[in-house]
């Protein structure tokens, strides 16, 4: 008897070859920690939705604060997908405060259109942050892709790890090497994702009115069974478990660690093509 993962599989790759009516006509693609927008390519994912309707419409970059629009082949398509290059170090509101920038140009450009918004890992929270702040009209579903919604004791651990006095921290930073220096660089974001309690940046936010629109947890696990990965626990990437969003958000699994694969792309297909 057939895994209800294999299922699901087979009723994505149905959505793949007979396309039905898109209930969004923008997806916007939101990368995670230590990332960058390339990580949509490198995964497969950018190729998977452009050989199936949903070409690139173009870049954003942001530097000093401001977004800049980069236009590409597909941005006159019916269906596209725009994607953004975040400083993925920055705290996850200075992140927002970019991406609300980047989407409010899209809306402009594309007023009678609606907007999906795509996010992996910490790009999820992100996204959702947009959402919740209800500054960027035409928003009308978010996919969180193995997001840390109810935060993640990585966080903790990597704040503890460099939490080294002087002048053992000078030694520290000249021998330390690069994984250091990004997580010392990262100090701010890593305590927007410490686990949620109360008086921690998730905590907050969680409780926020989240507005009537469709919520989509994507989380690593199988035939159903979320387990989560190394990086974020299951129960934290299910954002049914948000006080705010209880019962509220669809849950679909993956068989992958924390990064992006090609099945991720056959799954947020699925999501963009189902009516």
């Amino acid at each position: 008897m057939k895994s209800l993962f294999h299922r699901l599989l087979v009723i994505a790759l149905m959505f793949v070859l007979n396309p039905v009516s898109a209930s969004a006509d923008i997806a916007v693609l939101i990368h995670g920690y230590h990332s960058d927008a390339m990580a949509w390519e490198r995964s497969g994912i950018s190729s998977i939705l452009q050989e199936n309707g949903w070409p690139r419409a173009g870049l954003y970059t942001t530097a000093g604060g401001g977004v800049r629009y980069l236009p590409a082949a597909g941005e006159s398509s019916a269906d596209k997908v725009f994607v953004i290059d975040l400083p993925s170090e920055a705290p996850l509101n200075f992140q927002a405060d970019l991406l609300s920038q980047a989407l409010l140009d899209i809306n402009s450009r594309y007023p009678d259109e609606t907007i999906t918004l795509a996010g992996h890992s910490a790009g999820g929270v992100v996204a959702r942050i947009v959402v919740v702040r209800g500054t960027v009209p035409g928003i009308t579903r978010l996919v969180a892709i193995a997001s840390p919604n109810l935060g993640t004791e990585r966080a903790l651990q990597a704040l503890e790890a460099t939490d080294i006095p002087w002048p053992f921290s000078y030694i520290a930073d000249f021998f330390g090497g690069g994984a250091y220096d990004t997580v010392r660089r990262s100090g701010h974001l890593l305590v927007d994702l410490l686990p949620a309690t109360p008086g921690t940046y998730l905590g907050w936010l969680n409780v926020q009115p989240h507005p009537d629109i469709e919520y989509t947890s994507v989380g690593r696990g199988q035939s159903l069974t979320l387990h989560g990965d190394w990086l974020v626990p299951g129960i934290s990437q299910d954002m049914n478990n948000v006080p705010a969003l209880a019962g509220r958000a669809t849950l679909l699994t993956v068989p992958a660690g924390h990064e992006l694969v090609p099945l991720d792309g056959i799954t947020l297909l699925g999501i963009l093509n189902a009516d």
